[in-house]
């Protein structure tokens, strides 16, 4: 048995990590569920409890579970630089730990193909059972099963996760549910670090959304050829066709997005982070060679492809993370866990749509390395995906027995799609791209939805593309509004040029499109949100989400003109 840890190896914690573990060390429980934000330091925080439980004799070993093989290196790597071995090649059939090892490092498949031979383990030692990114030990119910058969004898289980919240009702393995004033349950998290604490303290970075709509094209299986608008108001089957005509990398919407996140990527690496990278997160394998071929065309530059049924695809994303390249392009490796902190530009071309992944998906962007540092995502203009986007810093909770609602997208028939990686299921059967166009619709952040001018024909894209590589959130905030307000004067000296000009024409009800007239009540939405921020120092997030309290409805990215029209008169009287 290698040596005892001692914590004072360990690194400098957070302020947030500290009170956790203050938190843990006066209170001995066997179990403690910790919720922190993608990119709050997890891993770190749990490997301070093991070295101090290790040292101290109350545990004399440590097992970690968590997603995927990748991660399985990952925490051994962690573990070792404080003094903790743990053996991430541990297999089944080996039966005991190597005496080199305080413990090992498993997968939850691993535990749920046999889960008598990690209950034997279990029982030898005084263990300390880390479970990361929990919320997966429901997955299956082999899994769920599996980890609490395992898991039970064990002196402590700690329990980590980023997103505690699932769409089904599978309860996940020693999580504490409470009954809320609904009557239902939900779960309890002994520490809690949300994405907007962690933005407020400079852990993790701000992100911009840059959401494109555009003209897609397509034909169904009995032959007729439909047209839609990305973002206009549709069914959910036609939202679904919408969605992937434009993710077809043979139409343009991808090339023309492709583009400006590579444009973006330039203007980060010129302007403070020399090594950015961006990521595309693909639907499929099939798409995600396009997508790389499509880099290749634009960069000049070869980028990295990671298939999850790939051998070498943790050695792929290792070395990624240690060049300098530009672009790698994933399909699921990269969902969750995977530490790459130069990411800082992501494209969503996938048609998963829960709000798990998509919150897991933004957390490889969000890892702070330095002050004013920002990512950029972009993504399709979706009303459900905006809506997500919109809802950054909502922390949710695992709620068991509430209706199953159809958020917007989560439909059966994408469900099944999203969970199929070879993509070649039944929504593709149902109707062959044609064409799509993309044009930057608006721009998130901090809850506030941007829109693009009215009426100009061609977006200002550019404007947003070279906003400044580092920025706080702050600066952030109050250049987007500006360059908003700088729109909206243009715009009105625009159509007051235009009466005088042409005195005796009727004046011109503008704007005259119902998608038009949402775009200016978001301005002047926003205006009134600065204005307010400015008067009493509350960020434009709390603002946006007492409104929403007030007046009922989704987020400006989604609200109706009605929905926009009662917040700004309610904005007007506070």
């Amino acid at each position: 048995m290698p040596p005892r840890p001692t914590p004072e190896a360990s690194p400098n914690l957070r302020a947030w990590q500290r009170k956790a573990l203050v938190s843990y060390l006066r209170r001995p429980a066997e179990d403690f569920l910790a919720v922190a934000t993608p990119g709050a330091g997890k891993t770190t925080f749990a490997l301070r409890i093991a070295a101090e439980l290790l040292a101290d004799g109350t545990v004399d070993a440590v097992t970690v579970v968590a997603p995927t093989e990748h991660l399985k290196v990952q925490w051994a790597t962690a573990a070792g630089r404080v003094g903790i071995q743990l053996d991430p090649m541990f297999r089944n059939s080996d039966v005991h730990s190597s005496a080199d090892f305080h413990g090992a490092v498993l997968t939850y498949a691993q535990v749920g193909m046999a889960p008598d031979v990690h209950r034997r383990r279990t029982m030898t030692r005084k263990t300390l059972v880390i479970l990361d990114e929990i919320h997966h030990a429901g997955d299956s119910r082999s899994w769920g099963d599996g980890v609490k058969a395992a898991f039970e004898p064990a002196v402590r289980r700690l329990m980590l996760t980023g997103t505690p919240f699932r769409s089904d009702d599978n309860p996940i393995p020693f999580v504490e549910y409470e009954r809320g004033s609904d009557g239902l349950p939900r779960s309890r998290a002994d520490a809690v670090y949300g994405y907007s604490d962690a933005l407020a303290d400079g852990v993790v970075r701000p992100v911009i959304f840059l959401a494109y709509s555009g003209e897609t094209r397509w034909r169904t299986s009995a032959g007729d050829e439909l047209a839609a608008r990305l973002g206009e108001p549709m069914t959910q089957d036609l939202v679904a066709q919408a969605w992937r005509t434009a993710l077809d990398p043979r139409g343009d919407w991808m090339p023309q997005v492709l583009r400006a996140a590579d444009a973006r990527l330039r203007v980060k690496r010129a302007g403070g982070m020399p090594d950015a990278g961006g990521l595309v997160i693909a639907s499929d394998q099939q798409s995600a060679r396009a997508y790389a071929k499509l880099l290749h065309d634009i960069t000049g530059e070869k980028a990295t492809v990671v298939l999850s049924d790939d051998a070498g695809a943790s050695g792929k994303i290792a070395e990624f993370s240690a060049s300098e390249d530009r672009w790698l392009v994933a399909v699921r490796m990269v969902s969750e866990g995977v530490d790459i902190p130069r990411l800082a530009v992501g494209v969503y071309a996938t048609s998963a749509s829960t709000p798990l992944y998509f919150a897991q998906a933004i957390g490889r962007f969000v890892r702070a390395r330095r002050p004013g540092e920002t990512a950029t995502v972009f993504l399709p203009s979706v009303p459900h995906l905006l809506g997500l986007a919109s809802e950054m810093e909502v922390q949710r909770d695992h709620v068991l027995g509430e209706p199953k609602k159809r958020e917007g997208f989560d439909d059966e028939l994408l469900e099944r799609a999203q969970r199929n990686e070879q993509a070649s299921g039944e929504l593709e059967k149902q109707f062959e791209a044609l064409s799509a166009t993309a044009e930057l619709d608006q721009v998130i952040f901090d809850g506030a939805s941007f829109g693009t001018p009215v009426g100009t024909g061609t977006p200002e894209e550019e404007e947003y593309l070279g906003l400044p590589g580092l920025l706080t959130p702050d600066q952030v905030s109050m250049l987007l509004s500006k360059r908003q307000a700088e729109q909206v004067a243009a715009e009105s000296r625009h159509r007051a040029t235009a009466v005088a000009e042409q005195p005796a024409a009727p004046r011109q009800a503008a704007p005259t499109t119902a998608g038009e007239r949402r775009v200016v009540l978001r301005r002047q939405l926003n205006a009134l949100v600065a204005a307010h921020h400015h008067r009493t120092g509350l960020p434009h997030g709390k603002i946006h989400a007492e409104l929403r309290r007030r007046c009922g409805g989704p987020p400006s990215a989604q609200a109706t003109i009605e929905q926009l029209e009662e917040r700004i008169a309610t904005l007007q009287t506070l």
